[in-house]
C-alpha cells in the first residue's frame, strides 16, 4: 500500500500541471465568449439612466455628421493610470494621433475616475485596457481588449476609413 501511496503522490505535481495547462487552453479558446459575457454583464449595470445619458454624449461627442467635425473615426482606450499594459498603449495612441491627426479622434477614458464610470459600463468595458473605434455617427464598429501593436490598429482603422 506504501509503494502505491508514493507513486500517486510522484504522480500528482505532473497531474497538476497538465491541469493547469488544459485549463489555461480552454480559457483561449473560450476567450471571445468570456469576454462577450462579461461585456453583457457590465453593460446589464448601467441601466437606464445611464444607457440614455452616456448615449446622449456620445452622440453629441462623436458623432461628427451632426457636430460638424471633420473626423472620420473615434479611438476610445480605456484604461488606468496605474496598469503597465495600459501604459504601453499610450505610445501606440500617440502613433495614431501623429498619423491621423485630421481622421482619428483619440480618447483616453482613465476608469478610475467617477466621471469616466458611465461611459466605461455603456460600451461594457470588463477589462483594461480595452479599444473601441467608433464611425463618424458614433457607432462601434471594432473592440479589442489587451496590448493591441500600432500595426494591428492601424490595420484596423485604414480597413474601417470611408
Amino acid at each position: 500500500m506504501n509503494q502505491v501511496f508514493v507513486k500517486v503522490k510522484k504522480a500528482f505535481p505532473i497531474i497538476g500541471v497538465v491541469a493547469t495547462v488544459l485549463f489555461i487552453v480552454l480559457l483561449f479558446a473560450f476567450k471571445d465568449k468570456l469576454n462577450q459575457m462579461a461585456l453583457t454583464a457590465v453593460k446589464a449595470q448601467a441601466g437606464a439612466e445611464i444607457t440614455t445619458s452616456a448615449s446622449v454624449f456620445v452622440d453629441s461627442a462623436f458623432n461628427y455628421s451632426k457636430n460638424g467635425l471633420s473626423y472620420e473615426i473615434t479611438f476610445l482606450e480605456f484604461g488606468a493610470t496605474g496598469c503597465s499594459t495600459c501604459r504601453q498603449m499610450e505610445t501606440v495612441m500617440e502613433e495614431v494621433k501623429k498619423q491621423y491627426p485630421e481622421v482619428v479622434k483619440v480618447v483616453f477614458l482613465n476608469i478610475l475616475k467617477p466621471e469616466n464610470q458611465a461611459m466605461m459600463k455603456y460600451f461594457g468595458v470588463a477589462a483594461i485596457p480595452t479599444q473601441i473605434l467608433l464611425t463618424k455617427e458614433g457607432k462601434e464598429i471594432f473592440r479589442h481588449s489587451g496590448y493591441i501593436p500600432i500595426d494591428q490598429l492601424l490595420t484596423e482603422i485604414n480597413r474601417r476609413r470611408e
